[in-house]
């Protein structure tokens, strides 16, 4: 077993590191007296990562009524957590290699990754969250799956087996990646989180998404779902066609199954499209 962690940490340790000023902003955010102002200097002293945030927040996907002209005001009409949830998110699709999709299908993977994004903030507000507290579902569904980048990059052949096994009948992408690799992607991006210091309950959602045993939290109940949602629906490639089977406590407490939830999402289509601007803004070097 110390041998699977050894390849795992070795290939953890070759994914790049965020930028300095999004480090920053993490490490900010997690202190209880951090104020808006500390967060927006930080901010602010990247301009490259300043334009891109005041571009995602004029776009769509936030659907302002007037123009935000300055990270300042953004902190203002967006709210703290919902601010470093877009500079993580911009972040964290921006330090992925461009070579990674010599490896993996690179829009498949991130269709999916928005609409489980997309899907889980609209879970959670469902659920009653706040619009900023909703950013956290955002960012824990786009980033749920972000340990197959990490395979696909620097565990490429036994990667591309396990996927393939996945793709039989019946069969569990997890499964086969644990048969194959000795850990699933949610593993290798608990500790990719890890690495990329990413708050506590955006780890845990990596790591327990296909494992509803190993945590308990509103996120991941939603998360666990909105992956479910995604596949039914067929957005982008999730790796295999599986449903997973879901728990009667949560099947309670959205009040419907899958099939019911995936029928009563009628803007998903629309919230995924106008959420492709993170992805646009992310890669953009």
């Amino acid at each position: 077993m110390s041998d699977v962690n050894d390849r795992l940490l070795a290939a953890v340790e070759k994914m790049p590191a965020f930028p300095q000023s999004v480090s920053k902003v993490l490490a900010l955010a997690g202190e209880i007296d951090c104020s808006q102002k500390d967060l927006v200097e930080v901010i602010k002293r990247d301009p490259v990562f300043t334009l891109k945030i005041l571009r995602l927040v004029n776009s769509a996907y936030f659907g302002l009524s007037r123009e935000i002209t300055s990270i300042n005001h953004a902190s203002v009409y967006l709210g703290l957590n919902t601010l470093k949830n877009a500079a993580l998110s911009l972040a964290a699709v921006g330090v992925i290699p461009e070579t990674a999709s010599r490896r993996l299908d690179m829009g498949g993977f991130w269709l999916h990754s928005l609409a489980v994004a997309a899907c889980t903030n609209m879970l959670g507000l469902r659920l009653g969250v706040g619009r900023d507290g909703a950013a956290d579902y955002f960012a824990a569904g786009l980033l749920h799956d972000i340990g197959k980048v990490v395979f696909a990059l620097y565990m490429p052949g036994e990667f591309e087996e396990a996927a393939g096994m996945a793709l039989e009948p019946g069969a569990s992408l997890v499964r086969c990646e644990r048969e194959v690799l000795g850990a699933t992607h949610a593993d290798i991006g608990a500790m990719l989180a890890d690495k990329w210091n990413l708050p506590t309950h955006l780890r845990d959602a990596i790591a327990f998404h296909h494992d509803l045993g190993g945590a308990s939290s509103k996120l991941l109940d939603c998360l666990y779902m909105a992956n479910q949602i995604t596949k039914r629906l067929a957005f982008g490639s999730a790796g295999n066609f599986e449903i997973e089977s879901v728990p009667e406590r949560i099947r309670d407490l959205f009040g419907m199954d899958v099939d019911g939830l995936a029928n009563d999402l009628p803007t998903l289509d629309e919230e995924v499209e106008n959420a492709r601007i993170f992805i646009k803004l992310g890669e953009a070097r």
